[in-house]
């Protein structure tokens, strides 16, 4: 006996459809050019098959019956499918990548981000997308390991930057951030790195898998609070579980309602130069081109950086 796999063909569906919009399986066979026994043993066939009777025979019409019309329904979802699969091949022959993975670090705008997705899929594009959430060097990482294609938001080293090719997205101002119930609010400025080794460090794991990861504004010997997120370190920060820097824009919310307090350290204010990078060694399709075109605007790119909700 056949297996359903080997029955179910796109001109089996042809046959069954055929014979649903004739109603009986002569005049299917004249509409198809088939001999009616044929065309009877090709449905006996797809029956046994799925061990399912596909058409009440009891009268001279040939009426589906509920398997059968559950089969028609899905034929024709299937030939949907089908039909997109192949518009989506001929698209792709065009010059359109059939996936994209951006990996943006976590203290890229998801809002502005949301919005740049949004403008891409009303491109109707092929290209199936695919976003990273990634931290410090987990970021550029991402790219030079091949599991992204466009990474937002690296800080680029001299190591990390071969075959890579990289242009400006902007600058990140940190600020050293407390809640106002936490001791360094009401510890006397400029707090001194003595000062701050008293009191726990709020620290984002660097997603990085393999190599060197990147720390900023930790002290040696500093007691460390780690978090996998900027999100979790924000909620970290005003329960008042340890203090560290935060992104400006996304502590910008809280400074103004007073949810947090930011204060003046002896060290130097940490501004993080940030780009955005992709594979010198590839040759941008389409989807690639959108998006280093949209970043190429400096709106685009002020948007990035600044446009914070809650979180």
């Amino acid at each position: 006996m056949a297996e359903p796999t080997d029955v179910l063909s796109p001109d089996a569906f042809r046959i069954l459809n055929a014979i649903a919009k004739a109603g009986s399986f002569a005049a299917a066979a004249r509409a198809l050019g088939m001999v009616p026994s044929a065309l009877t043993y090709r449905v006996r066939q797809i029956e046994d098959a799925l061990d399912v009777l596909l058409f009440d025979r009891s009268s001279r019409q040939a009426r589906p019956t509920a398997a059968g019309a559950e089969l028609l329904a899905q034929g024709e979802r299937l030939k949907q499918e089908v039909d997109a699969v192949v518009n989506r091949v001929k698209r792709v022959a065009t010059g359109w990548e059939p996936e994209l993975t951006i990996a943006a670090d976590g203290l890229i705008s998801h809002s502005a981000l949301m919005e740049l997705c949004c403008d891409f899929f009303n491109l109707n594009p092929p290209t199936r997308l695919r976003l990273r959430e990634e931290i410090l060097s987990g970021t550029v990482g991402a790219l030079t390991s091949g599991k992204a294609d466009l990474a937002i938001g690296v800080i680029l080293e001299p190591s990390s930057a071969a075959n890579l090719r990289a242009k400006p997205l902007g600058q990140v101002r940190f600020v050293y951030a407390v809640a106002p119930h936490h001791p360094l609010a009401r510890a006397e400025e400029p707090l001194s790195d003595t000062e701050l080794l008293k009191h726990r460090g709020i620290v984002v794991a660097d997603s990085v898998q393999n190599g060197t990861t990147q720390s900023f504004g930790l002290l040696s010997g500093q007691e460390t609070f780690t978090v996998p997120s900027l999100a979790a370190k924000l909620d970290a920060h005003l329960r008042g579980l340890g203090a560290g820097f935060l992104p400006e824009p996304i502590a910008r919310p809280y400074l103004s309602t007073g949810r947090m307090v930011a204060r003046r350290v002896e060290r130097s204010t940490r501004i993080a130069q940030l780009s955005y990078a992709w594979r010198a060694s590839a040759s941008p399709g389409k989807a690639l081109s959108w998006w280093l075109e949209q970043l190429e605007r400096p709106i685009t790119r002020r948007a990035l950086l600044e446009q914070h909700g809650s979180m």
